[in-house]
């Protein structure tokens, strides 16, 4: 028996504190209109238990290796493409390769740190909510940016809310250390998030790939291997 409760324990994964406030907030809301109409209160309990979906915090296992970039976010690799960072990073104007991920309202929103290093720059900017997808986003939508100083320099990582984010959360600060596949914010409702990596950096994944936070190695430093070629099948 107790080997059962274990493994029931074990396949639970946990909610993320930040989202405690939303959770409660939806089973008040089935309560309220289960009490005026009944067959209400099941819609509202199933959105309950989507919300507690949205807000979980799986345990993930992180390569540790620093010539490796891990995936930030949960989602499908929507951009690889050298572009300028946004300038409030202070990584300067010259092009960096930018590896985009999107996450819809069904993936993990947790966000971990792709390197081991210290964050030397928080930057936040206020913008519109378009759909995350669009390029364009990355300079026009709400986002909030940090800047890691690796063992390769100084890598960028973009939160970037969508067409229904209205929330960044960010809670690592300037000076703070940072371990690969370490959490360090989360966004609500959809949304993206690009990594910007200096010279030196070849990517391991495809566009369209599925990318998992904290364990999808999605590039590379000091390979030989060249770019990663893939075809659909």
């Amino acid at each position: 028996m107790m080997d059962l409760f274990d493994s029931i324990r074990k396949s639970i994964v946990p909610v993320h504190k930040e989202g405690y406030p939303f959770v409660a907030a939806f089973f008040v809301a089935s309560l309220i209109l289960g009490w005026i109409f009944e067959p209400l209160f099941w819609i509202g309990f199933v959105l309950t238990l989507w919300c507690a979906y949205f807000f979980r915090d799986p345990e993930r296992v992180t390569p540790q290796d620093d010539d490796l970039v891990i995936s930030p976010a949960d989602g499908r690799v929507s951009a690889i493409q050298m572009v300028a960072p946004p300038e409030e990073l202070g990584l300067g104007s010259d092009p960096m390769l930018r590896i985009s991920i999107f996450m819809n309202v069904f993936n993990c929103h947790v966000n971990r740190a792709p390197v081991r290093g210290r964050v030397i720059n928080v930057a936040y900017r206020e913008g519109s909510f378009l759909n995350a997808e669009l390029d364009k986003a990355s300079q026009e939508n709400e986002r909030n940016g940090i800047v890691i100083e690796s063992t390769h320099g100084e890598i960028g990582v973009v939160q970037i809310a969508g067409l229904v984010a209205r929330r960044i959360v960010c809670w690592t600060h300037t000076n703070e250390p940072l371990d690969a596949g370490e959490r360090f914010g989360l966004i609500r409702f959809g949304s993206r998030l690009d990594v910007f990596l200096p010279a030196g950096a070849e990517p391991r994944v495809s566009l369209g790939q599925t990318a998992i936070a904290g364990e999808t190695v999605i590039a590379e430093f000091g390979s030989s291997k060249g770019p990663v070629v893939s075809r659909r099948s």
